[in-house]
């Protein structure tokens, strides 16, 4: 058999002082059928010097500033690879990343995505602190839960960012081009999508550094809390509007951000139209759920 192509797609905005290491990492793989795509998302310091360091060994994509939605949405258009591995800017890979993830689609037909742990250390690359883990590795399928709005409790790992994801192409053809204005932890929409509509496989292998550092995007943010509700808002709103077999777990999600978002001056003024159209295509029903576990999300921070 042909071994599957994996493209490795790294997302950059004004990561200059990390580019560099997070493209030696994909490009040092031990598995050789890879494609490294890098997507600058319009920096403005010094990634357009350093990608032209690389040009005869990575595809070098240069767009206006649109968010990680649009990075992402670019990348994979101008991806070939059978598996798409998802890399920050200002992360790392480990050198056997692309041939784990590899083997685990190949030993694992019915997985559809692959989703793993991260260590975590600081910009120098030392303390590292492994994420939390329970449970065991293995194929989980989550549609059941999903459709009923159930996630918590379900996977061996409290979660995974962008670095952490792998996806076949027949399944991210189905997510993606995904809606430009979720344009930070875009990774979310992808993921929820991910464990609604397909089995998938778990790793407890930390296959990539993540970098913590004080320009994270969103990690060590201050005013994550009205992030987090324009963030939850928005995925939420997509997701019934592109999977309404995902509803109720919309729903829930749309609720925990609207208990974020009450009586808050900071919350971004874009966001009230998305909440007005939400819950303008809820039922009575849908609605009064919403409202009551808004209410308990809120009672219980």
């Amino acid at each position: 058999m042909t071994p599957p192509l994996v493209s490795i797609l790294i997302n950059n905005y004004n990561y200059g002082n990390f580019l560099a290491e997070a493209i030696e990492s994909a490009l040092s793989q031990t598995y050789p059928h890879t494609e490294v795509i890098v997507v600058d998302d319009g920096s403005t310091d010094n990634s357009h010097e350093i990608l032209a360091n690389y040009r005869d060994r990575i595809q070098a994509i240069l767009k206006p500033n649109g968010g990680q939605a649009s990075a992402f949405n670019a990348g994979f258009e101008a991806s070939r690879g059978d598996l798409v591995c998802f890399l920050d800017a200002d992360d790392l890979f480990q050198p056997h990343k692309a041939a784990a993830i590899a083997q685990i689609f190949t030993d694992h037909p019915e997985a559809e995505w692959c989703f793993h742990p991260l260590s975590f250390q600081g910009a120098n690359l030392a303390s590292a602190t492994a994420a939390p883990q329970t449970g065991l590795a293995g194929v989980y399928d989550l549609r059941e839960p999903m459709s009923r709005g159930k996630l918590r409790g379900l996977l061996p790992i409290p979660g995974t960012a962008t670095s952490g994801m792998a996806l076949r192409r027949s399944l991210l053809a189905r997510i993606l081009p995904m809606p430009e204005d979720i344009n930070i932890t875009s990774d979310d929409y992808i993921k929820y999508i991910a464990f609604g509509i397909t089995p998938g496989y778990v790793s407890l292998d930390e296959l990539a550094i993540q970098r913590i550092h004080g320009n994270n995007a969103y990690t060590l943010r201050t005013d994550k809390r009205p992030l987090r509700a324009r963030i939850h808002i928005l995925t939420a709103f997509w997701i019934k509007t592109h999977f309404p077999e995902l509803a109720t777990f919309a729903n829930g999600l749309f609720a925990s951000g609207l208990s974020m978002a009450w009586g808050r001056s900071d919350l971004d003024p874009s966001v009230n139209p998305i909440i007005d159209k939400y819950l303008d295509t809820a039922s009575r029903r849908e609605e009064a759920k919403i409202y009551l576990r808004a209410l308990y999300y809120r009672l219980k921070r």
